[in-house]
């Protein structure tokens, strides 16, 4: 198999992944939660229903993927900083960078369309979870001299995990089912604002 084989089979998987949660998503906005079924989810993007459990195991699990996908493409521009970066600061360029519609409005819809509704909350506390463990790994990999003690490294990663639910929270709050560019806009504002408050130690 050639690396062009496998990376247009990638793509497409990654296209088909991309079908199924707009699906979801969008049948969440139109039916509300619990107001469709994996076939109309199936139907809607174009897929089989085997295919959509190739994928996932439930609607719940599609709707919070992309927390998933916004977390995982964080992490993988927090590993290409310069190694001698501080964490915050490289976490601070990481979000002003990722100023991309397209990437952070499926997890601002998730987000919205999930509130409140248990199953879905479940899966995108989990997505935090494993955040919070691949933080801990990107910090551990860039303390090559091995200084930092597991207290410190523990507690910056579940700080950012935190300011950075914070930061949904209160956009949730504000956004009352708003998606538009500029409460996206508000949305990565937040985000900024609660890692620079633990940057400067919260002083106010």
């Amino acid at each position: 198999m050639t690396p062009e084989t496998l990376s247009r089979r990638e793509q497409n998987k990654a296209a088909t992944r991309d079908a199924i949660v707009s699906a979801v998503l969008s049948l969440a906005r139109e039916r509300g939660l619990g107001g469709f079924t994996v076939e109309d989810i199936a139907d809607s993007a174009g897929v089989s229903r085997r295919t959509f459990f190739n994928y996932f195991t439930s609607p719940e699990e599609a709707i919070a993927a992309p927390t998933f996908g916004f977390l995982d493409r964080a992490l993988e521009q927090l590993r290409d900083r310069p190694p001698g970066e501080p964490l915050l600061e490289s976490a601070l360029t990481v979000i002003l960078g990722l100023a991309d519609n397209e990437l952070i409005a499926p997890m601002a819809e998730s987000f919205l369309v999930a509130h409140g509704h248990d199953p879905v909350t479940r899966y995108q506390l989990q997505a935090f979870e494993e955040c919070g463990e691949k933080i801990v790994a990107a910090i551990r990999e860039r303390d090559e001299a091995g200084t930092l003690d597991d207290l410190y490294v523990q507690a910056l990663a579940g700080s950012v995990i935190s300011c950075g639910k914070a930061a949904l929270e209160v956009w949730l709050a504000e956004a009352r089912g708003d998606l538009s560019p500029s409460s996206l806009t508000r949305l990565r504002e937040l985000l900024t604002a609660a890692i620079t408050h633990l940057k400067a130690g919260f002083a106010q």
